[in-house]
Protein backbone atom coordinates (compact mmCIF):
# COMPACT_ATOMS: atom_id res chain seq x y z
CA UNK A 1 0.00 0.00 0.00
CA UNK A 2 1.67 3.06 -1.21
CA UNK A 3 1.80 6.43 1.85
CA UNK A 4 -1.03 8.29 0.28
CA UNK A 5 -3.20 5.17 0.44
CA UNK A 6 -2.51 4.96 3.83
CA UNK A 7 -2.86 8.29 4.35
CA UNK A 8 -6.35 7.71 3.18
CA UNK A 9 -8.10 5.42 5.30
CA UNK A 10 -8.37 7.25 8.13
CA UNK A 11 -10.86 9.36 5.58
CA UNK A 12 -12.84 6.81 4.37
CA UNK A 13 -15.61 6.84 6.84
CA UNK A 14 -16.06 10.63 5.69
CA UNK A 15 -16.05 9.68 2.37
CA UNK A 16 -18.91 6.85 2.71
CA UNK A 17 -21.05 9.35 5.19
CA UNK A 18 -20.37 12.70 1.97
CA UNK A 19 -21.61 9.92 -0.33
CA UNK A 20 -24.61 9.05 1.40
CA UNK A 21 -25.66 12.94 2.44
CA UNK A 22 -25.17 13.83 -1.07
CA UNK A 23 -27.11 10.88 -2.78
CA UNK A 24 -30.09 12.34 -0.24
CA UNK A 25 -29.61 15.59 -0.94
CA UNK A 26 -30.25 14.90 -5.06
CA UNK A 27 -32.61 12.45 -4.45
CA UNK A 28 -34.44 14.47 -1.64
CA UNK A 29 -34.56 11.42 0.42
CA UNK A 30 -35.75 11.95 3.74
CA UNK A 31 -32.82 10.89 5.91
CA UNK A 32 -31.45 14.28 4.12
CA UNK A 33 -31.21 16.04 7.57
CA UNK A 34 -29.54 13.23 9.98
CA UNK A 35 -26.79 12.62 7.77
CA UNK A 36 -25.98 16.43 7.12
CA UNK A 37 -25.38 16.38 11.19
CA UNK A 38 -22.75 13.10 10.60
CA UNK A 39 -20.58 14.96 8.17
CA UNK A 40 -18.12 17.18 10.57
CA UNK A 41 -18.24 14.79 12.71
CA UNK A 42 -16.58 11.66 10.66
CA UNK A 43 -14.16 14.30 9.12
CA UNK A 44 -12.71 15.56 12.65
CA UNK A 45 -13.28 11.64 13.57
CA UNK A 46 -10.96 11.14 10.28
CA UNK A 47 -8.43 14.22 11.33
CA UNK A 48 -7.75 12.90 14.77
CA UNK A 49 -7.20 9.35 13.52
CA UNK A 50 -4.82 10.49 11.34
CA UNK A 51 -3.08 12.71 13.71
CA UNK A 52 -2.52 10.57 16.43
CA UNK A 53 -3.64 7.05 16.24
CA UNK A 54 -2.17 5.67 13.42
CA UNK A 55 1.55 5.14 13.41
CA UNK A 56 2.01 5.00 10.37
CA UNK A 57 0.51 8.82 9.33
CA UNK A 58 1.45 10.46 13.49
CA UNK A 59 2.91 13.59 13.51
CA UNK A 60 5.64 13.78 15.93
CA UNK A 61 5.58 16.02 18.02
CA UNK A 62 2.14 16.64 17.53
CA UNK A 63 1.16 20.31 16.24
CA UNK A 64 -1.45 20.97 19.17
CA UNK A 65 -2.22 24.94 18.17
CA UNK A 66 -2.44 23.68 14.14
CA UNK A 67 -4.86 20.62 15.18
CA UNK A 68 -6.67 22.81 17.64
CA UNK A 69 -7.55 25.30 14.97
CA UNK A 70 -8.70 22.70 12.19
CA UNK A 71 -10.75 20.64 14.66
CA UNK A 72 -12.07 24.56 15.33
CA UNK A 73 -13.36 25.10 11.78
CA UNK A 74 -14.30 21.86 11.35
CA UNK A 75 -16.77 22.15 14.42
CA UNK A 76 -17.99 25.99 13.49
CA UNK A 77 -19.01 23.92 10.33
CA UNK A 78 -20.83 21.42 11.95
CA UNK A 79 -23.24 24.04 14.14
CA UNK A 80 -23.13 26.06 10.67
CA UNK A 81 -24.53 23.19 8.68
CA UNK A 82 -27.30 22.32 11.70
CA UNK A 83 -27.85 25.86 12.79
CA UNK A 84 -31.57 25.15 12.36
CA UNK A 85 -31.11 22.23 14.99
CA UNK A 86 -28.57 23.98 16.99
CA UNK A 87 -30.22 27.70 17.40
CA UNK A 88 -34.24 27.24 17.29
CA UNK A 89 -34.27 30.32 18.66
CA UNK A 90 -33.72 32.37 15.87
CA UNK A 91 -36.28 33.09 13.68
CA UNK A 92 -34.25 32.44 10.67
CA UNK A 93 -30.98 29.68 10.39
CA UNK A 94 -29.30 32.19 8.10
CA UNK A 95 -27.55 34.76 10.44
CA UNK A 96 -25.96 32.25 13.10
CA UNK A 97 -25.29 29.83 9.71
CA UNK A 98 -22.91 32.99 8.60
CA UNK A 99 -21.86 33.45 11.99
CA UNK A 100 -20.58 29.51 12.45
CA UNK A 101 -18.97 29.42 8.82
CA UNK A 102 -17.54 33.00 9.44
CA UNK A 103 -15.73 31.89 12.67
CA UNK A 104 -14.92 28.60 10.59
CA UNK A 105 -13.17 30.37 8.26
CA UNK A 106 -11.32 32.60 10.18
CA UNK A 107 -10.20 29.33 11.68
CA UNK A 108 -8.58 28.38 8.29
CA UNK A 109 -7.56 31.80 7.40
CA UNK A 110 -5.23 32.15 10.62
CA UNK A 111 -3.78 27.84 9.77
CA UNK A 112 -3.21 28.81 6.20
CA UNK A 113 -1.50 31.98 7.13
CA UNK A 114 0.37 31.61 10.42
CA UNK A 115 1.35 27.42 11.18
CA UNK A 116 4.85 26.80 9.81
CA UNK A 117 5.08 23.66 7.16
CA UNK A 118 1.31 24.27 5.84
CA UNK A 119 2.37 26.89 3.32
CA UNK A 120 4.40 26.23 0.42
CA UNK A 121 5.03 29.27 -0.95
CA UNK A 122 3.97 33.16 -1.27
CA UNK A 123 0.43 34.16 -2.55
CA UNK A 124 0.65 33.70 -6.48
CA UNK A 125 -0.43 35.98 -8.94
CA UNK A 126 -3.43 34.39 -10.32
CA UNK A 127 -4.91 34.30 -6.71
CA UNK A 128 -6.09 37.68 -7.13
CA UNK A 129 -9.01 36.36 -9.57
CA UNK A 130 -10.63 35.66 -5.74
CA UNK A 131 -10.89 39.29 -5.17
CA UNK A 132 -12.81 39.66 -8.75
CA UNK A 133 -14.81 37.00 -7.70
CA UNK A 134 -15.44 38.41 -4.61
CA UNK A 135 -16.44 41.88 -6.22
CA UNK A 136 -18.78 39.92 -8.70
CA UNK A 137 -20.58 37.76 -6.41
CA UNK A 138 -21.44 41.15 -4.63
CA UNK A 139 -22.29 43.22 -7.77
CA UNK A 140 -25.17 40.30 -8.08
CA UNK A 141 -25.93 39.38 -4.93
CA UNK A 142 -26.39 43.13 -2.77
CA UNK A 143 -29.37 44.18 -4.58
CA UNK A 144 -30.89 40.90 -3.40
CA UNK A 145 -29.42 40.71 0.50
CA UNK A 146 -31.66 43.13 1.77
CA UNK A 147 -30.31 43.78 5.75
CA UNK A 148 -28.42 40.92 5.39
CA UNK A 149 -25.79 43.09 3.11
CA UNK A 150 -23.15 43.49 5.58
CA UNK A 151 -23.16 40.12 7.24
CA UNK A 152 -22.97 38.86 3.83
CA UNK A 153 -20.24 40.93 2.49
CA UNK A 154 -18.15 40.25 5.67
CA UNK A 155 -18.97 36.27 5.04
CA UNK A 156 -17.77 36.83 1.30
CA UNK A 157 -14.50 38.47 2.56
CA UNK A 158 -13.69 35.39 4.61
CA UNK A 159 -14.59 32.55 2.68
CA UNK A 160 -12.58 34.47 -0.24
CA UNK A 161 -9.59 34.90 2.26
CA UNK A 162 -9.54 30.91 2.82
CA UNK A 163 -9.71 30.30 -0.67
CA UNK A 164 -6.75 32.62 -1.70
CA UNK A 165 -4.73 31.61 1.50
CA UNK A 166 -5.40 28.18 -0.01
CA UNK A 167 -2.79 28.85 -3.00
CA UNK A 168 -0.36 28.91 -1.18
CA UNK A 169 -0.32 25.32 0.06
CA UNK A 170 -0.47 23.09 -2.62
CA UNK A 171 -2.61 21.46 -5.06
CA UNK A 172 -4.70 19.16 -2.56
CA UNK A 173 -5.72 22.31 0.02
CA UNK A 174 -5.97 24.98 -3.08
CA UNK A 175 -8.44 22.48 -4.67
CA UNK A 176 -10.00 22.03 -1.31
CA UNK A 177 -10.80 26.14 -0.72
CA UNK A 178 -11.64 27.01 -4.48
CA UNK A 179 -14.64 23.89 -4.45
CA UNK A 180 -15.80 25.76 -0.65
CA UNK A 181 -15.98 29.18 -2.40
CA UNK A 182 -17.78 27.49 -5.54
CA UNK A 183 -20.07 25.88 -3.35
CA UNK A 184 -20.74 28.87 -0.90
CA UNK A 185 -21.53 31.20 -4.33
CA UNK A 186 -23.73 28.65 -5.35
CA UNK A 187 -26.24 28.99 -2.15
CA UNK A 188 -25.78 32.25 -1.82
CA UNK A 189 -27.76 32.42 -5.39
CA UNK A 190 -30.19 29.74 -4.05
CA UNK A 191 -31.15 31.63 -0.93
CA UNK A 192 -30.87 35.29 -2.45
CA UNK A 193 -31.66 35.58 -6.29
CA UNK A 194 -35.36 34.60 -6.92
CA UNK A 195 -35.66 31.68 -9.71
CA UNK A 196 -33.27 29.34 -8.14
CA UNK A 197 -33.97 25.96 -8.39
CA UNK A 198 -33.95 22.72 -6.13
CA UNK A 199 -31.74 20.84 -7.86
CA UNK A 200 -28.74 23.36 -6.78
CA UNK A 201 -28.92 22.09 -3.34
CA UNK A 202 -27.10 18.90 -4.28
CA UNK A 203 -24.73 20.63 -6.35
CA UNK A 204 -24.02 22.82 -3.22
CA UNK A 205 -23.31 19.78 -0.68
CA UNK A 206 -21.76 17.90 -3.30
CA UNK A 207 -18.75 21.30 -3.28
CA UNK A 208 -19.13 21.77 -0.09
CA UNK A 209 -18.48 18.29 1.23
CA UNK A 210 -15.02 18.02 -1.70
CA UNK A 211 -14.10 21.05 -0.53
CA UNK A 212 -13.94 20.50 3.35
CA UNK A 213 -12.38 16.95 2.66
CA UNK A 214 -9.79 18.03 0.28
CA UNK A 215 -8.75 20.88 2.99
CA UNK A 216 -8.44 18.81 6.09
CA UNK A 217 -6.76 15.77 4.15
CA UNK A 218 -4.45 18.40 2.27
CA UNK A 219 -3.81 19.98 5.77
CA UNK A 220 -3.19 16.90 7.91
CA UNK A 221 -0.97 15.98 5.23
CA UNK A 222 1.23 19.03 5.06
CA UNK A 223 1.51 18.66 8.70
CA UNK A 224 2.92 15.07 8.34
CA UNK A 225 5.82 16.78 6.01
CA UNK A 226 6.14 19.62 7.94
CA UNK A 227 10.18 19.92 9.91
CA UNK A 228 9.04 18.91 13.20
CA UNK A 229 9.54 22.52 15.05
CA UNK A 230 5.95 23.61 16.50
CA UNK A 231 5.76 26.83 16.42
CA UNK A 232 4.55 29.78 14.04
CA UNK A 233 6.37 33.34 13.68
CA UNK A 234 4.98 35.72 15.68
CA UNK A 235 3.85 39.42 14.16
CA UNK A 236 7.55 40.64 14.33
CA UNK A 237 9.17 37.22 12.67
CA UNK A 238 10.36 35.97 15.49
CA UNK A 239 9.38 32.31 16.69
CA UNK A 240 6.69 31.23 18.75
CA UNK A 241 6.45 28.18 20.21
CA UNK A 242 2.53 26.96 19.74
CA UNK A 243 1.59 24.06 22.07
CA UNK A 244 2.96 20.66 21.71
CA UNK A 245 5.89 22.04 19.36
CA UNK A 246 9.81 20.76 20.47
CA UNK A 247 11.68 24.78 20.12
CA UNK A 248 12.06 27.54 18.11
CA UNK A 249 13.16 28.17 14.95
CA UNK A 250 13.23 31.33 12.61
CA UNK A 251 10.95 31.15 9.41
CA UNK A 252 12.81 31.60 5.80
CA UNK A 253 13.55 34.95 5.35
CA UNK A 254 10.57 36.79 2.91
CA UNK A 255 8.11 34.19 4.80
CA UNK A 256 5.36 34.87 7.37
CA UNK A 257 4.79 31.38 7.57
CA UNK A 258 6.62 28.60 5.93
CA UNK A 259 7.19 27.90 2.90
Amino acid sequence: MTERSRASLPFLPYIAVALVYVIACFGQYPFEGWTKLLLMPALAAGVVTAVVFVPELRIRPVPAGALALLLAALAFSWLGDGAATFFPMFDSELPMMLACFGIAHLAYIVLLWRVRGVARRRLPAWSLVYVIAYLVLLALLLPHTKSLSIPVMAYGLVLVGTAALATRCGSVIAWGGAFFLLSDAILAFRLFVPGSTTWTSGVVMLTYTIGQGLLAYGIVAALRRRVPTGEVPSAGGSPVQMPGGAGPATPPAGSSAAS
